[in-house]
């Protein structure tokens, strides 16, 4: 993984230093992983672990801010394991880097509680940007895969009035469906992150949904991106 020099990662303001921890079978990725993360001042490794069991057991004992999670791994795959964390550790994000791309897989992981889902081979900024969302709250998927994947999610029983949305909040939602955190469609915008918020706020409002992604849904459905 390699790091482009003009790629800016910022986490919030609140969150000055955030701990990870990388879950990963394959020693070369998990070399990778490590250096292109070290590099930024704002991401601390706090452990690494070979298979899916010592993955639980490293996130209980050292209970850090954030797992980079693989799903094919040794003794309890990326999916189990993600879900036995996130009961333990609800305020534990999880991002899956994984050559996994199927639909049953993404959904599998997202349902498990992970926060966003990469895939191997991106670039080191995509995975920047997948943890940023998760800090944030949002659900990022992968672009390679999210219209995909988004295209066989089940629709919310119920949607609002997708009519109802004014143009800002249109162009929010549309920045929403490409994956950016709410910090990067403020700087996209001209907005601060707190509008931002609340126009996000807004939109699942007026839709009628409960997320984010069922937001995307809505929106991909509706022909409104």
């Amino acid at each position: 993984m390699s790091t482009n020099p003009s790629y800016s990662f910022n986490l919030p303001n609140d969150q000055p230093v955030l701990r990870v921890l990388i879950v990963e079978d394959d020693p070369m990725m998990q070399l990778g992983l490590e250096q292109s993360l070290m590099a930024q001042p704002q991401l601390e490794i706090v452990g690494q672990a070979e298979d899916g069991y010592l993955g639980v057991q490293a996130a209980l004992k050292l209970k850090p801010d954030l797992v980079v999670m693989d799903i094919g791994l040794p003794r309890l795959d990326g999916i189990a394991a993600t879900q036995q964390i996130k009961a333990a550790l609800p305020e534990t994000h999880v991002v899956m880097l994984t050559s996994h791309t199927t639909e049953t897989e993404v959904i599998a992981a997202l349902s498990s509680g992970a926060d966003a889902y990469c895939i191997k081979g991106a670039s080191v900024e995509r995975l920047l940007k997948a943890i940023a969302a998760a800090v944030d709250g949002a659900t990022y998927l992968d672009p390679q895969i999210a219209r995909r994947v988004i295209d066989n999610l089940k629709p919310p029983a119920t949607q609002g009035n997708t009519a109802n949305l004014s143009t800002r909040e249109l162009e929010v939602l549309k920045l929403m469906v490409e994956g950016l955190s709410n910090p990067e469609i403020a700087e996209r915008l001209y907005l601060s992150p707190n509008t931002v918020k609340t126009h996000v706020r807004g939109i699942m409002n007026k839709l009628a949904v409960d997320d984010r992604v069922q937001a995307a849904v809505v929106a991909l459905r509706s022909g409104l991106v």
